[in-house]
């Protein structure tokens, strides 16, 4: 079976095909970050309509690169949350509409399900029971992952953040530096370069469920130490860099950032990475995991996947390549697979929501 899979939950749109839920014949995404830049962050209504521009030429192209035509197709696949109502919904149209005038089955897909999905499609043959973490700009959430049939997964949510995403803390530290949109690779990169031990941030101490997140007190910090530190002209400074170069060099980067900002910078990424470790290794300590599965668009963060390689963390750790791990298609596609062999379809009430569980 040959699946299009469509997915437009915030700002990247992106078509891809894939052949039995395992082998990618294509995956295309157009990126926003352009877009989105000078805003420090994602628009609602931009992105939407940034969407309605785009999914007609990414969802050819994508036919286009696996060498196929819309004849060749055996489903259409489309995310239909969580994310951003007015980008869901351009996606959930038009893959309604490839369905009804292709007489074609429509398969509604989870987001998140589809970035646990994305670890299969590079990993199998990984073993469950797992603990699987999606950590992104827009999410933060941990499932107890089960096996219940050949490709067929059921998940119980064991923790999730309470107020900021990880990947969202990322991005509005980044902008409050001066580092620019989109700001987790940005920090990524200078991180390395400064003492991650240099400033000592609290974490929170959750009531109720333990396993819960909460990321906007570490922002919050960082806040009071640039405000007590003076920074607001060096700031300025680095904000006027990128307006003449919104992609600077590494090397521009560090003369425009003093010792001080990056050992701000270092200790902020470690304590974030530090507390998404803890969190998953106390969760599969506690559900008695074969396996971690860490998937969404933090995975790519090098220190992360660093730290869950470390001897500290005793299980298998399973990533997506980068590709796959930012918002994509081909995780849709992937996860609709087993729903269209179960034959869970979907109709044209499929509709768009925004807080969709899994």
């Amino acid at each position: 079976m040959t699946i299009l899979g469509i997915e437009t939950s915030c700002d990247e749109t992106a078509a891809a095909v894939v052949e039995s839920g395992r082998r990618i014949l294509s995956n295309v995404v157009a990126s926003q970050f352009d877009v989105h830049r000078r805003y420090g962050g994602v628009v609602p209504e931009l992105a939407s309509r940034e969407h309605l521009r785009a999914i007609v030429p990414v969802v050819r192209q994508a036919l286009e690169d696996a060498a196929l035509a819309y004849r060749d197709l055996s489903a259409i696949a489309v995310t239909c949350g969580p994310g951003l109502v007015g980008s869901l919904l351009v996606g959930i149209c038009y893959g309604k509409a490839l369905s009804l005038s292709l007489n074609l089955p429509l398969v509604g897909v989870n987001h998140l399900e589809g970035h646990i999905h994305a670890v299969l499609l590079e990993h199998p043959d990984l073993e469950f029971p797992a603990l699987a973490m999606v950590v992104s700009g827009g999410h933060t959430h941990m499932f107890w992952t089960t096996q219940t049939g050949p490709g067929q997964l059921s998940y119980r949510l064991v923790g999730r953040t309470r107020d900021d995403a990880a990947g969202e803390a990322f991005d509005k530290v980044a902008k409050l530096l001066g580092l620019g949109y989109p700001g987790g690779p940005a920090i990524d990169r200078l991180a390395p370069r400064g003492n991650p031990r240099a400033v000592r941030f609290t974490t929170a101490k959750m009531k109720g469920n333990t396993l819960d997140f909460s990321f906007s007190g570490i922002k919050t910090a960082v806040l009071r130490h640039v405000q007590a530190a003076g920074m607001e002209e060096e700031i300025a400074w680095r904000k006027r860099l990128l307006e003449q170069n919104p992609r600077p060099s590494i090397e521009a980067w560090l003369e425009a950032i003093p010792r001080p900002t990056l050992d701000l910078i270092a200790s902020f990424q470690y304590t974030v990475v530090a507390e998404l470790v803890r969190h998953a290794v106390a969760a599969a300590e506690r559900e008695n995991a074969r396996s971690l599965i860490i998937s969404g668009g933090v995975a790519c963060n090098t220190q992360l996947r660093e730290a869950f390689r470390s001897e500290t963390v005793a299980w298998p750790v399973y990533f997506p390549p980068p590709k796959l791990s930012t918002d994509n298609a081909a995780m849709i596609a992937a996860a609709a697979y087993p729903k269209l062999a179960a034959g869970k379809l979907a109709d044209l009430t499929l509709a768009a929501e925004a807080s969709l569980p899994l």
